[in-house]
């Protein structure tokens, strides 16, 4: 991979807050890497926001989503860092997934959320590779990250940190989609209509096998579907049902899959969620799903309801501030995974 080496400071007319390893090394050797890893980082950062390198502007503040949404290349690091919450935080060292592979096509490329963690990326090639070896056609892929994480303008409120992924659970036709064609080609439900339980018309054996794929690799933390999906799963899967704990239900997800992974060596800030809990999730904590409370609206409360306060780019870590005012590379090509 060759990253650029041109610098940039943010525009004064923008406003932005100032303010495994391998082999058989030892614990010392473990501790002191962390501790390296956090040098590097503490010393990058300082560096970016020291006195006379800020712009006049950098001493206000602004809504996160503007100022993560309007980068649209990625912050040049020394290795890369997952800063913060995956709902919270921002990404430094970004790469990008290529928008076609062997095995993948890259959806909706105008939102420029291709961008990940090189973990990240790395992963959603070899799971493109290893289900292509058991038929799957190809993955067609939707939001990854921003080029520096942040909060995004619109839809989710994750996927801020590098290490969340959507793919969606049509296979990838024979074609190649034109750009157009990524803007509007939609991806299938798999539930009835108005329904909570799947369709078996269109859920398939191959469908279920991409999803262990993917919970089978050890640095995925969990993967998130619509409840009705994990329940077709415990329904259907015989035999090893150990990869059905990391398949976690939650609202939406009944077109796509969202794939997390644990937080990553040398990323230090990275704040990590807790585990799964033990066995195969097929209980009362899915069954729960199934009843109207998750369902229900909010009471009104009688009171007009509240603007909610915009996130501002001082609620995040204080090293996400650096993020945004940190050098670029020259071009995407510079930082497209897999390029030379």
């Amino acid at each position: 991979m060759r990253f650029g080496t041109s610098h940039r400071i943010i525009s004064q007319s923008r406003s932005i807050d100032s303010g495994r390893n391998s082999g058989n090394r030892s614990m010392a050797q473990k501790s002191g890497s962390k501790f390296c890893s956090r040098l590097v980082l503490a010393a990058s950062l300082a560096a970016m926001i020291a006195p006379g390198f800020l712009p006049v502007a950098m001493a206000e503040d602004m809504p996160a989503k503007q100022a993560f949404g309007a980068e649209q290349l990625p912050m040049l690091a020394q290795q890369p860092q997952s800063i913060g919450f995956y709902a919270k935080g921002c990404l430094a060292g970004a790469v990008a997934l290529p928008t076609d592979g062997p095995n993948w096509q890259v959806m909706r490329l105008s939102r420029n959320r291709r961008w990940g963690h090189p973990r990240m990326i790395a992963l959603l090639e070899k799971l493109s590779h290893d289900a292509a070896r058991d038929g799957w056609p190809g993955l067609l892929v939707g939001d990854i990250s921003q080029p520096r994480g942040g909060p995004m303008l619109t839809g989710h409120a994750s996927h801020q940190v590098g290490l969340d992924a959507d793919i969606w659970l049509t296979p990838m036709p024979k074609k190649r989609f034109t750009n157009a064609e990524r803007e509007s080609v939609s991806a299938v439900s798999m539930l009835k209509p108005d329904s909570l339980y799947v369709d078996p018309k269109k859920w398939t054996p191959a469908r279920t096998a991409l999803l262990k794929h993917a919970a089978s690799y050890p640095e995925v933390e969990r993967i998130f579907v619509h409840p009705g999906i994990k329940k077709q799963l415990c329904d259907t899967v015989t035999g090893d049902r150990s990869w059905l704990g990391k398949v976690r239900p939650y609202w939406g997800h009944f077109y796509h899959f969202h794939v997390r992974l644990t937080c990553q060596p040398g990323s230090p800030e990275c704040k990590p969620q807790p585990k799964v809990a033990p066995g195969d999730g097929c209980d009362k904590s899915l069954a729960w799903w199934f009843t109207d409370e998750p369902w229900k609206p909010a009471k009104p409360s009688g009171k007009p309801a509240k603007k909610p306060k915009p996130v501002m780019v001082s609620d995040l870590p204080k090293a996400c501030a650096a993020v945004l005012n940190g050098p670029a590379p020259n071009s995407i090509a510079d930082v497209t995974y897999g390029t030379k």
